[in-house]
C-alpha cells in the first residue's frame, strides 16, 4: 500500500508542477507592459522584430492616410524622442493629434514601427472639472 500512495503523490506532484509551469509561461506571454518612445529608442538594434509595445502622444499635424496602400501614416513622441508609426487598419475614435496611444506592433528597419494595434487613451472628457474660479 504505501509504494501505491508514493506513486499517487509523485503523480499528483509532478501533474501539479506542469500546471503550475504552464499557467506561468502563459502569464509571462501575455504580459507585455509598455516602453516609452524613448526606452524604446534606447534598446538599439535590439528593438528590430520583436513585438513591443510603446506609449507616446500623436504628434498634431502628423497623422496622413494613405487610401492607396490604406494605411495610417502618423508619429508619436514624447520628451525626448519621436517614433514614426505605419498602421493597416482601423484607428480608435479617440485617434487625434495630441492623443496619448499605446502601439503595439515591430520596428521595421527602415526606421519605422510597423503598428497591428492602436490603443487611445480615453479623452479628458472623464476627467473632473476644474473649478473656474
Amino acid at each position: 500500500m504505501r509504494r501505491k500512495n508514493v506513486k499517487f503523490i509523485i503523480g499528483g506532484a509532478i501533474i501539479a508542477i506542469a500546471i503550475i509551469y504552464l499557467v506561468y509561461s502563459g502569464i509571462q506571454k501575455t504580459a507585455l507592459y509598455y516602453l516609452t518612445v524613448s526606452e524604446f529608442r534606447n534598446r538599439g538594434d535590439e528593438a528590430y522584430g520583436e513585438v513591443v509595445r510603446v506609449n507616446g502622444k500623436v504628434l498634431d499635424g502628423s497623422i496622413q492616410w494613405n487610401s492607396q496602400e490604406g494605411a495610417l501614416y502618423f508619429t508619436i513622441i514624447d520628451q525626448e524622442n519621436i517614433l514614426p508609426i505605419i498602421h493597416r487598419g482601423v484607428a480608435p475614435d479617440t485617434f487625434k493629434g495630441g492623443a496619448e496611444v499605446v502601439v503595439e506592433g515591430r520596428y521595421a528597419p527602415e526606421d519605422i514601427f510597423e503598428a497591428d494595434k492602436i490603443m487611445a487613451k480615453c479623452p479628458s472628457k472623464y476627467e473632473a472639472q476644474k473649478d473656474a474660479g
